[in-house]
């Protein structure tokens, strides 16, 4: 095989970037992670973590993220900042094109993670003060409080379900006048005395000082404007992969969301993904660190067996 420049190339320095980068470095693998911005993933703008195992008392999204990165770099990992432009997989050597270069590896674990969709109304502003975008997470901050959830389909009739296990009253937003959700979701939310469902209405913003104190609403025929006392606010109106470097180069679902099998290996030999960029049932740290797991053992596998 033609020299390379790394044994393994990680993109992403989110839970699943830097448990796959612990992992490949305490292999003694010739690795190195990339990251566009700074290491953490979207842990970074969470306030508050209680559902990670080994922290009973909860820990900080800043925090865990920093405990993961010092770990990662006590094992000999390097990080480096850049932002990954395209991808070359039509040789055994991976191509990975950088800004102002490109570097070359035995193997490549795409760990890019995923971003919701925002409406604009406030989100960047109250992160982590109100505003979230996942129940599993944050519901337990909402105990006895009244929130606002936004969205139609199954994640958001869902999550507005589990909601109300902690929270008060539960007002979900829909922009139509039926939702899309399936029938059985549906079902369970209309028999739900704790779920209001404002129909044909759209969030316009979010209020607060500190924290979120309201959500302004409108609706789309009457044109009728309002706003509802709320202690927070979850949207789910869509959920996109961190992947427009990919260019069709490994199979994804309809959405862009990477192909996987078991061993988180992708339609391209040698290319694994593991976190929020694959087609997962469930986005949590805890998940993201198993898959990267999987894919850093059969990232050296790979390697191994060239």
């Amino acid at each position: 095989m033609t020299t390379t420049d790394y044994d393994l190339v990680i993109i992403g320095a989110g839970p699943a970037g830097l448990t796959a980068g612990i992992y490949a470095a305490r292999a003694r693998m010739n690795v190195l992670l990339l990251e566009k911005t700074v290491p953490g993933g979207q842990i970074l703008v969470t306030d508050w973590i209680e559902n990670y195992s080994g922290f009973p008392e909860g820990i900080s999204g800043f925090d865990l993220a920093e405990k993961m990165k010092t770990q990662a770099e006590e094992m000999g990992l390097k990080i480096e900042t850049a932002e990954v432009h395209s991808l070359d997989l039509s040789e055994k050597s991976k191509k990975i094109v950088l800004k102002n270069k490109s570097i070359t590896a035995k193997s490549l674990i795409i760990a890019s993670g995923a971003s919701p969709r925002k409406l604009g109304i406030g989100e960047d502003k109250f992160m982590g003060k109100g505003i979230s975008f996942c129940a599993t997470c944050d519901a337990p901050f909402f105990k006895d409080k009244t929130v606002v959830a936004i969205g139609g389909g199954d994640t958001a009739v869902q999550e507005a379900i589990f909601l109300t296990k902690f929270a008060k009253k539960v007002f979900l937003i829909h922009r139509r006048d039926e939702l899309r959700a399936t029938k059985i979701l549906q079902e369970r939310a209309f028999a739900n005395d704790k779920i209001e469902i404002i129909w044909d209405s759209i969030a316009t913003g979010v209020e607060g000082f500190f924290g979120v104190e309201g959500v302004k609403v409108k609706n789309l025929k009457t044109h009728e404007e309002k706003t509802i006392k709320a202690d927070g606010c979850f949207i789910w109106v869509g959920i996109l992969p961190n992947a427009s470097f990919l260019n069709d180069s490994v199979k994804t679902d309809e959405f862009g969301f990477i192909l996987v099998d078991e061993k988180m290996q992708t339609s391209a030999p040698g290319v694994f993904a593991a976190g929020d960029v694959r087609v997962t049932p469930l986005r949590q740290i805890s998940t993201a660190v198993g898959d990267a797991a999987i894919a850093a053992v059969s990232a050296e596998h790979f390697i191994e067996n060239l």
